[in-house]
Protein backbone atom coordinates (compact mmCIF):
# COMPACT_ATOMS: atom_id res chain seq x y z
CA UNK A 1 0.00 0.00 0.00
CA UNK A 2 1.38 3.57 -0.89
CA UNK A 3 2.56 5.51 2.01
CA UNK A 4 0.19 9.15 2.75
CA UNK A 5 2.29 11.76 2.89
CA UNK A 6 0.06 14.71 3.22
CA UNK A 7 -3.54 14.69 4.07
CA UNK A 8 -6.05 17.86 4.44
CA UNK A 9 -8.81 17.44 6.32
CA UNK A 10 -11.71 18.89 6.20
CA UNK A 11 -9.99 22.51 6.06
CA UNK A 12 -11.27 25.82 5.89
CA UNK A 13 -9.65 29.39 5.57
CA UNK A 14 -11.52 32.09 6.66
CA UNK A 15 -10.44 35.79 6.79
CA UNK A 16 -12.09 38.15 8.63
CA UNK A 17 -15.68 37.85 10.55
CA UNK A 18 -19.12 38.44 10.43
CA UNK A 19 -20.22 40.08 7.41
CA UNK A 20 -17.35 40.49 5.96
CA UNK A 21 -15.65 37.18 6.46
CA UNK A 22 -14.03 35.72 3.14
CA UNK A 23 -13.48 31.70 2.63
CA UNK A 24 -10.68 31.14 1.34
CA UNK A 25 -10.99 27.32 1.26
CA UNK A 26 -14.26 25.80 2.24
CA UNK A 27 -14.02 22.37 3.33
CA UNK A 28 -10.95 20.98 1.28
CA UNK A 29 -9.88 17.52 1.65
CA UNK A 30 -7.32 15.92 0.30
CA UNK A 31 -4.42 12.94 0.27
CA UNK A 32 -0.97 13.15 -1.56
CA UNK A 33 0.66 9.69 -1.65
CA UNK A 34 4.55 8.75 -1.79
CA UNK A 35 5.40 9.10 -5.48
CA UNK A 36 2.28 11.13 -6.86
CA UNK A 37 2.57 14.41 -8.15
CA UNK A 38 -0.90 16.55 -7.86
CA UNK A 39 -1.29 19.68 -9.71
CA UNK A 40 -3.75 21.85 -8.02
CA UNK A 41 -5.69 24.32 -11.23
CA UNK A 42 -8.05 27.51 -10.64
CA UNK A 43 -8.85 30.93 -11.73
CA UNK A 44 -6.78 33.85 -9.84
CA UNK A 45 -8.48 34.12 -6.22
CA UNK A 46 -9.50 29.88 -5.97
CA UNK A 47 -7.56 29.15 -3.03
CA UNK A 48 -4.45 27.70 -4.46
CA UNK A 49 -1.82 29.49 -3.11
CA UNK A 50 -4.16 29.49 0.19
CA UNK A 51 -4.14 25.48 0.30
CA UNK A 52 -0.40 25.23 -0.68
CA UNK A 53 0.75 27.40 2.39
CA UNK A 54 -1.68 25.35 4.64
CA UNK A 55 -0.31 22.28 3.56
CA UNK A 56 3.46 23.40 4.06
CA UNK A 57 2.39 24.58 7.45
CA UNK A 58 3.07 28.00 6.69
CA UNK A 59 -0.44 29.18 7.81
CA UNK A 60 -2.72 27.68 10.26
CA UNK A 61 -6.73 26.53 9.12
CA UNK A 62 -9.26 28.04 10.60
CA UNK A 63 -10.51 24.49 10.98
CA UNK A 64 -9.62 21.32 9.70
CA UNK A 65 -6.65 19.13 10.52
CA UNK A 66 -3.35 18.75 8.45
CA UNK A 67 -1.36 15.79 8.52
CA UNK A 68 2.19 15.23 7.20
CA UNK A 69 3.79 11.89 7.48
CA UNK A 70 1.56 10.90 10.37
CA UNK A 71 2.13 14.54 12.03
CA UNK A 72 -0.74 16.43 13.06
CA UNK A 73 0.08 20.10 12.56
CA UNK A 74 -2.51 21.33 14.74
CA UNK A 75 -0.68 19.38 17.67
CA UNK A 76 3.26 21.11 17.09
CA UNK A 77 4.50 23.74 18.92
CA UNK A 78 6.38 26.43 17.26
CA UNK A 79 9.73 24.80 17.67
CA UNK A 80 8.34 21.55 16.48
CA UNK A 81 6.58 22.65 13.09
CA UNK A 82 9.78 25.07 12.30
CA UNK A 83 11.86 21.31 13.10
CA UNK A 84 8.96 19.39 10.52
CA UNK A 85 9.14 22.18 7.67
CA UNK A 86 13.16 21.77 7.85
CA UNK A 87 13.35 17.98 7.47
CA UNK A 88 10.08 16.75 5.73
CA UNK A 89 8.87 20.16 3.69
CA UNK A 90 10.83 21.69 0.59
CA UNK A 91 9.27 24.50 -1.55
CA UNK A 92 9.67 25.86 -5.04
CA UNK A 93 8.36 29.22 -5.59
CA UNK A 94 8.09 31.08 -9.21
CA UNK A 95 10.48 33.57 -7.75
CA UNK A 96 13.30 31.64 -6.55
CA UNK A 97 13.89 33.03 -3.01
CA UNK A 98 17.61 32.29 -2.92
CA UNK A 99 19.52 34.61 -0.42
CA UNK A 100 21.45 36.29 -3.08
CA UNK A 101 24.82 36.88 -0.77
CA UNK A 102 25.33 33.14 -0.04
CA UNK A 103 26.17 30.76 -2.71
CA UNK A 104 24.63 28.27 -4.86
CA UNK A 105 25.84 25.68 -2.20
CA UNK A 106 25.85 28.11 0.99
CA UNK A 107 21.43 27.95 -0.45
CA UNK A 108 21.08 24.56 -0.50
CA UNK A 109 23.19 23.55 2.76
CA UNK A 110 20.99 26.12 5.01
CA UNK A 111 18.12 24.53 5.83
CA UNK A 112 20.84 21.38 6.57
CA UNK A 113 22.99 23.69 8.55
CA UNK A 114 19.70 25.17 10.24
CA UNK A 115 18.71 21.48 11.38
CA UNK A 116 21.79 21.04 13.42
CA UNK A 117 23.55 19.17 10.47
CA UNK A 118 27.96 19.37 10.30
CA UNK A 119 29.03 21.60 8.04
CA UNK A 120 31.20 18.67 6.16
CA UNK A 121 27.89 16.12 5.88
CA UNK A 122 25.91 19.35 4.97
CA UNK A 123 28.38 20.24 2.22
CA UNK A 124 28.51 16.79 0.97
CA UNK A 125 24.44 16.45 0.57
CA UNK A 126 24.39 20.27 -0.76
CA UNK A 127 26.94 18.90 -3.39
CA UNK A 128 24.99 16.17 -3.86
CA UNK A 129 21.74 17.85 -4.88
CA UNK A 130 22.96 20.21 -6.97
CA UNK A 131 24.91 17.58 -8.94
CA UNK A 132 21.90 15.89 -9.38
CA UNK A 133 20.25 19.54 -11.03
CA UNK A 134 23.09 19.33 -13.34
CA UNK A 135 25.28 22.41 -11.53
CA UNK A 136 27.98 20.49 -10.04
CA UNK A 137 30.06 23.11 -11.75
CA UNK A 138 28.42 26.24 -9.93
CA UNK A 139 28.38 25.24 -6.22
CA UNK A 140 30.42 28.36 -5.94
CA UNK A 141 28.62 30.74 -7.93
CA UNK A 142 25.94 33.63 -6.95
CA UNK A 143 22.30 33.85 -7.59
CA UNK A 144 22.94 36.71 -9.48
CA UNK A 145 25.75 35.06 -11.90
CA UNK A 146 23.12 32.24 -12.93
CA UNK A 147 20.12 32.07 -15.07
CA UNK A 148 17.10 32.18 -14.44
CA UNK A 149 16.52 28.54 -14.98
CA UNK A 150 19.76 27.60 -12.85
CA UNK A 151 18.50 29.56 -10.01
CA UNK A 152 15.17 27.98 -9.75
CA UNK A 153 17.39 24.35 -10.31
CA UNK A 154 19.59 25.43 -7.44
CA UNK A 155 15.80 26.33 -5.66
CA UNK A 156 14.62 22.48 -6.30
CA UNK A 157 18.30 21.30 -5.19
CA UNK A 158 17.39 23.42 -1.78
CA UNK A 159 14.04 21.72 -1.92
CA UNK A 160 14.86 18.28 -2.11
CA UNK A 161 18.18 18.28 0.17
CA UNK A 162 18.29 15.54 3.06
CA UNK A 163 15.74 13.95 1.44
CA UNK A 164 12.61 15.79 2.14
CA UNK A 165 9.40 13.82 1.33
CA UNK A 166 6.88 16.65 0.69
CA UNK A 167 7.55 19.11 -2.30
CA UNK A 168 5.38 22.14 -2.99
CA UNK A 169 5.68 24.05 -5.63
CA UNK A 170 4.07 27.67 -6.33
CA UNK A 171 3.90 28.22 -10.01
CA UNK A 172 7.71 27.18 -10.40
CA UNK A 173 8.10 28.27 -14.15
CA UNK A 174 6.02 31.22 -13.98
CA UNK A 175 9.34 33.21 -14.60
CA UNK A 176 11.32 30.69 -17.06
CA UNK A 177 11.28 30.28 -20.97
CA UNK A 178 9.50 27.12 -22.32
CA UNK A 179 12.11 25.32 -22.58
CA UNK A 180 13.94 25.79 -19.27
CA UNK A 181 10.35 25.50 -17.57
CA UNK A 182 9.77 22.18 -19.02
CA UNK A 183 13.30 20.97 -17.89
CA UNK A 184 12.41 22.11 -14.03
CA UNK A 185 9.36 20.22 -14.41
CA UNK A 186 10.88 17.22 -15.55
CA UNK A 187 13.60 17.48 -12.61
CA UNK A 188 10.05 17.95 -10.11
CA UNK A 189 8.68 15.37 -11.57
CA UNK A 190 11.62 12.73 -11.20
CA UNK A 191 11.91 13.78 -7.52
CA UNK A 192 8.83 12.45 -7.40
CA UNK A 193 8.87 9.49 -8.97
CA UNK A 194 12.45 9.09 -6.68
CA UNK A 195 9.55 8.21 -3.51
CA UNK A 196 8.93 11.96 -2.73
CA UNK A 197 5.27 13.41 -3.05
CA UNK A 198 4.46 16.76 -4.45
CA UNK A 199 2.01 19.67 -5.07
CA UNK A 200 2.46 21.95 -8.13
CA UNK A 201 0.13 24.68 -8.25
CA UNK A 202 0.11 25.76 -12.04
CA UNK A 203 -2.24 27.93 -14.39
CA UNK A 204 -0.75 25.82 -17.67
CA UNK A 205 -2.60 22.80 -18.85
CA UNK A 206 0.70 21.95 -20.27
CA UNK A 207 2.29 21.87 -17.06
CA UNK A 208 -0.26 20.43 -14.96
CA UNK A 209 0.22 17.27 -17.18
CA UNK A 210 3.32 16.55 -15.54
CA UNK A 211 1.03 14.86 -12.68
CA UNK A 212 -0.41 12.14 -11.97
CA UNK A 213 -3.66 14.05 -10.83
CA UNK A 214 -5.14 17.28 -11.14
CA UNK A 215 -7.11 19.19 -9.12
CA UNK A 216 -9.51 21.99 -9.59
CA UNK A 217 -10.42 24.53 -7.16
CA UNK A 218 -13.02 27.28 -7.42
CA UNK A 219 -14.08 29.26 -5.30
CA UNK A 220 -12.03 27.69 -2.37
CA UNK A 221 -13.65 24.27 -3.34
CA UNK A 222 -12.55 21.13 -4.84
CA UNK A 223 -14.95 20.66 -7.56
CA UNK A 224 -13.18 18.19 -9.90
CA UNK A 225 -10.22 16.12 -9.79
CA UNK A 226 -8.81 13.40 -12.99
CA UNK A 227 -6.06 10.96 -12.51
CA UNK A 228 -3.61 11.03 -15.78
CA UNK A 229 -5.63 8.68 -17.75
CA UNK A 230 -8.76 10.66 -17.95
CA UNK A 231 -6.72 13.92 -17.03
CA UNK A 232 -6.25 15.25 -20.76
CA UNK A 233 -9.94 14.47 -21.70
CA UNK A 234 -10.45 16.92 -18.46
CA UNK A 235 -7.71 19.74 -19.50
CA UNK A 236 -9.38 19.62 -23.08
CA UNK A 237 -13.04 20.40 -22.27
CA UNK A 238 -11.62 22.91 -19.76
Amino acid sequence: MTESILRLIGVTQQYGSGETAVSALSGVDLEVSQGELVAIMGASGSGKSTLLSIAGGLATPTTGEVVIEGQHLSSQTPKQLAALRRRSLGFVFQDFNLIPTLTALENVTLPLELDGFRPRVARRAGRDALASVGLEAKLHAYPDDLSGGQQQRVAIARAVVGGRRLILADEPTGALDSVTGEMVLKMLRARVDAGAAGILVTHEARHAAFADRIVFLRDGRIIDESRRDGAETLLAAR
